[in-house]
């Protein structure tokens, strides 16, 4: 049965290195939780490695302006492992073909002009309209603010009779900007799959994320890893998938359904609906902190 805890240093001295979620947990997409940065920065200070684990499909770098500009201090993780690193290091090695339709916002051209080092001599992707493709890239709609999945039906439609495979840069399905909730790639790819089409996928709960971070942090293999996180889906079950423990943090994409105060989660009500939901977190927190 799931915990209810009230502050990660509770628990934090049994891991050696955290998996953070970022939106919802970190920050709410434009401002980061004062209370959740302090427990961070709490954690590194003894002796804990953070490492900031998003499904953002963007390159790490870009990851990283992103929480400066935010005003998350540099001292409340140790390295950033996104999405994007993975899926675009499988672009280039050709996963979707040379020739791709990209569904995305301008702010994800870095996924395209900043060529991975590994890849620097490889055959050029170009982004094409989707008569031309051979795959498609999606790493969220062209309008955040007002399309749906459904809003890509019949492009879908013609892409699965053309056997397009589509690689998802970022497998969430929906996150909360300030108080706006808009859809994620994920969102699109899982529409993709129910019409029948192909897709790949790289970030959270998926393997290749985790051991690009494992990877990155070069512990042992004795090291003990804590995932925090507000995805169900995705954080949770990719703790689960790895054999680690988790923390889910309630007053995220769900917060909704655990009663009144966000901040403190009715446990009859979160046993519930993580019976519902066929997940078992480690503990359970309101906000990170």
């Amino acid at each position: 049965m799931s915990r209810i805890i009230s502050s990660l240093a509770e628990i934090s001295a049994g891991y050696d290195a955290l998996f953070c979620d970022l939106w919802g947990c970190l920050h709410n997409g434009r401002q980061p939780y004062p209370a959740a940065v302090a427990a961070l920065q709490a954690y590194r200070a003894r002796g804990g490695i953070v490492c900031l684990m998003t499904n953002a499909p963007r390159p790490g770098p870009y990851v990283v302006a992103q929480l400066d500009l935010m005003g998350v201090p540099r001292d409340a993780w140790d390295l950033v492992v996104s999405s994007g690193d993975a899926a675009q290091d499988a672009m280039f090695a050709g996963a979707v073909g040379r020739k791709v339709w990209h569904i995305g916002t301008a702010k994800d051209d870095g996924f395209f002009t900043d060529i991975p080092e590994a890849h620097a001599g490889a055959e050029p992707v170009a982004r094409v309209d989707l008569a031309e493709a051979e795959g498609i890239v999606a790493s969220g709609p062209f309008d955040e603010v007002s399309e749906t999945p459904e809003h890509y039906r019949e492009r879908f439609l013609e892409a699965r009779d053309r056997g397009l495979p589509m690689l998802c840069a970022n497998p969430d399905i929906i996150v909360d900007m300030g108080e706006t909730r808009i859809y994620c790639a994920g969102a699109l790819a899982e529409f993709y799959e129910s019409l029948g089409g192909r897709t790949l996928y790289f970030g959270k709960p998926h393997a290749p994320i985790y051991d690009r971070a494992r990877q990155l942090m070069g512990l042992g293999p004795d090291a003990r890893y804590l995932a925090v996180g507000d995805g169900i889906a995705t954080d949770i079950a990719g703790a689960v998938a790895q054999g680690i423990d988790s923390i889910f943090v309630t007053g995220g994409l769900a917060a909704d359904a655990f009663g009144a105060d966000i901040e403190t989660p009715d446990l009859e009500m979160l046993l519930h609906w993580l019976k519902v939901q066929e997940k078992a977190p480690t503990y359970a927190i309101g906000r990170l902190r």
